[in-house]
């Protein structure tokens, strides 16, 4: 084989072989999380009070990239799912268990039997000016503390469902008497840009 013709082929295996790790949607130390338990194992959930923790929940997530056919993401869900029902939450982000991607849990208390929606790379489309007060947020990762919150009371949402597919609507309530689904899109949505809600308390 002539040395020309060696070069090139070694050349395109590694492009292959650097595009392949590029096209992951999890860095190598995410996927070592994921897999580090069981289906019925949670995953710690951060705390603001530790420095670390803290770092990871006041950084910018980064978007899931062909994460639909990933064991890795699908088994993150399952894994998020059980820290949920353990923590007796409503929601739950991605920075919340170590993984800084745009991703969250959220319980859909506007629906029968209150399933619990996955949300990938979602947005806040359009959305009122005017706010409401919502009373008695917050939060797994600040145990013991809840306050005010500014929040909208409907906001229009897109984002990606576990399989891929782009999902749009709109979100609505705000009362703990009825329904707050709209509240905690939104609070979990701030996660993933590195805002609390003790960011968004009212005066």
């Amino acid at each position: 084989m002539k040395p020309a013709k060696t070069y090139w082929i070694i050349a395109g295996m590694i492009a292959l072989f650097v595009s392949c790790k590029t096209m992951q949607p999890f860095t190598d130390a995410d996927q070592s999380l994921v897999v580090s338990g069981t289906a019925e194992t949670p995953f710690r959930v951060l705390q603001i009070t530790d420095r670390q923790d803290s770092l990871l929940l006041r950084k910018s997530c980064d978007d899931l990239k062909n994460f639909a056919a990933d064991s890795a993401f699908h088994w993150l869900v399952v894994r998020m799912k059980k820290t949920l029902e353990i923590e007796n939450g409503v929601g739950i982000a991605a920075p919340q268990v170590g993984i800084s991607k745009n991703l969250f849990l959220f319980m859909r208390l506007d629906l029968p039997d209150k399933p619990v929606q996955v949300a990938v790379n979602p947005k806040i489309v359009n959305h009122p000016d005017t706010t409401i007060c919502f009373e008695g947020d917050g939060c797994l990762s600040i145990p013991g503390r809840s306050g005010n919150s500014v929040r909208y009371p409907w906001i229009e949402v897109e984002y990606l469902n576990e399989k891929g597919e782009k999902i749009r609507e709109r979100l609505e309530g705000y009362s703990r008497q009825n329904t707050f689904t709209a509240v905690i899109f939104q609070h979990e949505y701030d996660h993933t840009k590195g805002i609390l809600f003790t960011d968004k308390l009212c005066e």
